[in-house]
């Protein structure tokens, strides 16, 4: 019995620090992320087998509902900044993104965080959590369009800031995007 008690806590603690985690990606700021995802961890009960899936999904909804809601106002201005962008190269192909297996969580984290509010917001929305355009689109309060473009700017930030953060120059191999998933030159 102990076992599975000690199990349970086991697996109730990963998906805390999972929630966490993406709650501090959307907000980027450690103290609201950390009470979003105490708050719905500390209601959850793992003892129903049954529930527990339906749980950690409704959690994960919260979570986001709740980081949105605390960053309201930036991801407006952000938005608007995302707009107004020009698009300089063709967006991306539709298909299957991967990150490099070399790719440690630090590595991914900071080259999130380096990107505009919007775009990683959408970034890890739809590629990371795949939520579907149209859905993220009505979670942001913003235009399908909007969505994809900020979508397609945050995969080449992305792209870009793990290249740097992995030690990349213009003399050395080089990640690029083929149909969204990163390879090697």
């Amino acid at each position: 019995m102990r076992i599975l008690e000690h199990a349970k806590r086991h697996a109730a603690d990963l998906h805390a620090t999972d929630l966490h985690w993406l709650a501090f990606l959307l907000t980027a700021r450690r103290e609201p992320s950390v009470e979003i995802a105490v708050g719905n961890v500390s209601s959850q009960d793992y003892a129903n087998p049954q529930f527990s899936t339906w749980m950690a999904a409704w959690a994960r909804r919260t979570v986001i509902a709740k980081a949105l809601a605390a960053i309201r106002e930036e991801l407006q201005a952000s938005a608007q900044r995302t707009k107004s962008k020009r698009m300089k190269q063709p967006p991306l192909p539709d298909g299957d993104w991967a990150l490099d297996q070399g790719t440690s969580r630090v590595e991914l984290e900071r080259a999130l965080l380096a990107i505009d509010i919007f775009p990683r917001v959408a970034l890890v929305l739809s590629v990371f959590e795949g939520v579907p355009v149209p859905d993220a689109a009505v979670l942001l309060d913003a235009d399908p369009d909007v969505v994809k473009k900020a979508r397609v700017l945050g995969l080449r930030k992305l792209t870009s800031n793990l290249a740097r953060l992995q030690g990349w120059t213009s003399t050395t191999a080089k990640p690029y995007v083929v149909h969204n998933e990163i390879q090697h030159a």
